[in-house]
């Protein structure tokens, strides 16, 4: 049965008829889901699956979902496990916490099952964002089932500062196995990123605009918030990277956007797999930051503009 969750529209400036529901998985963890119809005369041309980074919840994709709508393609959402209005794990709802990454994919399995409820219209295309290139990719791997893949600054590696990545990894794992992997990674805290951090040097997004706005989102409604990872999620990024790298990419029409200002993950991985994936192609973005979706209007209407080009040639 379909329940309908909170959608907050008043933060979302997403399009017209968006609505959310709540998701149960096979594991009886409680995601949420947000979806927007598309619009216009060559609606519908399918559905975005729109894949979250770190942090992130279905209002923030408001804009993209009003920008794939006017493109004549409806997208879907989600709040995965541990942030947003999801179930959180932890005693502390404000660390980024997961027990494994393969958890997320049952995240993935309850959003397609919702999507065949609800009888989206298909064809499938994929954008993820961040985190949610890395669950994107090992669902591709996987065998989702989609005509084409977008990915924005996709966490295939996370950038650390030089010689600070086998620290990490020590500290990570020696937390996991003394069950204190729910203790904040160094150097984050309850705060979220955008309520402890200025605008000036800020590692997302050269719009003062877009900055403001996530500001506010979180202002409005505090229970979106998450704040730094714990050092178990910090064990399973590394190793989940690690282990993607070890597979091909698999043949489908992919387009990957990066900023070449980009500081939170790693470009190296990215460079190294879109130099050898089938049919896909690596576009960089001049002095643009980690979002692309939330950079400067110029970055986004690029985005926007050449990933439907992707989408509407795979049709």
């Amino acid at each position: 049965m379909t329940q309908d969750a909170p959608y907050f529209a008043d933060i979302a400036n997403g399009p017209d008829g968006g609505r959310a529901f709540w998701l149960k998985t096979s594991d009886g963890v409680r995601v949420r889901m947000g979806c927007w119809p598309a619009a216009g005369p060559t609606a519908p041309k399918g559905t975005v699956l729109l894949f979250p980074g770190r942090t992130e919840y279905v209002e923030k994709y408001g804009p993209a979902a009003a920008e794939l709508a006017q493109r004549g393609y409806g997208t879907i959402a989600m709040d995965w496990r541990g942030q947003g209005l999801a179930d959180r794990p932890s005693r502390d709802r404000m660390v980024g916490h997961v027990q494994d990454f393969a958890q997320y994919q049952t995240d993935v399995a309850a959003l397609l099952d919702q999507a065949e409820a609800l009888n989206l219209p298909k064809p499938y295309y994929l954008i993820g964002h961040s985190m949610g290139g890395c669950i994107g990719l090992r669902a591709l791997l996987n065998g989702l089932d989609v005509r084409a893949a977008v990915f924005s600054a996709p966490m295939w590696g996370i950038r650390f500062s030089p010689g600070v990545q086998p620290v990490a990894r020590m500290l990570s794992k020696a937390a996991r196995l003394t069950r204190q992997g729910q203790r904040y990674a160094p150097g984050t805290g309850p705060v979220t990123y955008v309520l402890s951090s200025g605008f000036d040097g800020n590692v997302l997004t050269r719009d003062p605009e877009i900055y403001a706005w996530m500001q506010s989102q979180l202002a409005a409604h505090p229970a979106l918030a998450l704040g730094g990872p714990g050092l178990q999620w910090l064990d399973e990024a590394i190793y989940e990277c690690m282990r993607l790298s070890a597979l091909p990419s698999p043949r489908l029409p992919c387009l990957c956007f990066l900023g070449d200002a980009e500081k939170i993950v790693d470009p190296a991985p990215i460079h190294a797999r879109m130099a050898q994936w089938p049919g896909g192609s690596l576009r960089l973005i001049p002095e643009a930051e980690h979002e692309i979706m939330m950079e400067v209007p110029a970055t986004r209407q690029t985005f926007y503009t050449e990933a439907t080009a992707l989408f509407d040639a795979a049709r």
